[in-house]
């Protein structure tokens, strides 16, 4: 098909709840996760279902800003980015990749936003579509009120089994190529990223 060898435009926009069910849809690890591994403590995580997860995010975009921007191509979403308020997202309190580096301790302070994971349609990988919804997730931050974004990236050059199942977090190119620099590394290959509000 022509669209494997010239994709079309990508568009990006923060997440409607709509959007977000017809990219996530029924199967693969989407609709399993929701977007709420670190939304939820490993007891809460393991206590709940797909269906609890899905009503916590969709839950999430009736209490504040989008949790996500959206990618669309020809108006179908095709990739998905959350981004929100660090805080909300109490399994990083006890993430090995947080221990004693520059943001460990207690910075949930609302105006540090984290980027947590993306999801990216498989026909539409290695085609821009991460690029732009890093670029949208990080003018919504700071539209609604982030100081600083933190990502905790996969460093492919040390970690160079990584498949594409454990690249959800994004890989460390990525963000550096979107002006984020690194401010610690507790865990080999999976450094804490950042990018400040200028």
């Amino acid at each position: 098909m022509p669209h494997d060898h010239a994709p079309s435009m990508i568009e990006s926009a923060p997440a409607t709840w709509a959007a977000v069910e017809e990219l996530f849809g029924t199967k693969g690890e989407p609709s399993r996760c929701w977007c709420r591994w670190f939304a939820l403590t490993a007891k809460d995580w393991t206590s709940s279902s797909p269906g609890d997860r899905k009503e916590l995010l969709r839950s999430a975009f009736t209490s504040g800003p989008a949790p996500g921007v959206l990618a669309f191509r020809d108006g179908h979403p095709v990739g998905w980015c959350a981004v929100e308020p660090r805080q909300g997202y109490p399994r990083l309190k006890r993430s090995q990749v947080l221990m004693g580096g520059a943001s460990s301790g207690t910075e949930d302070q609302a105006d540090l936003w984290a980027v947590s994971c993306f999801v990216v349609a498989p026909r539409h990988r290695r085609t821009g579509v991460s690029s732009a919804l890093l670029s949208a997730a990080v003018d919504h931050a700071f539209h609604h009120g982030a100081d600083a974004i933190e990502a905790y990236p996969v460093d492919t050059d040390q970690r160079t089994k990584a498949t594409a199942s454990d690249l959800f977090h994004g890989t460390l190119s990525l963000f550096t190529a979107a002006g984020f620099r690194a401010v610690s590394e507790s865990v080999r290959g999976r450094p804490v990223v950042r990018l400040e509000k200028h």
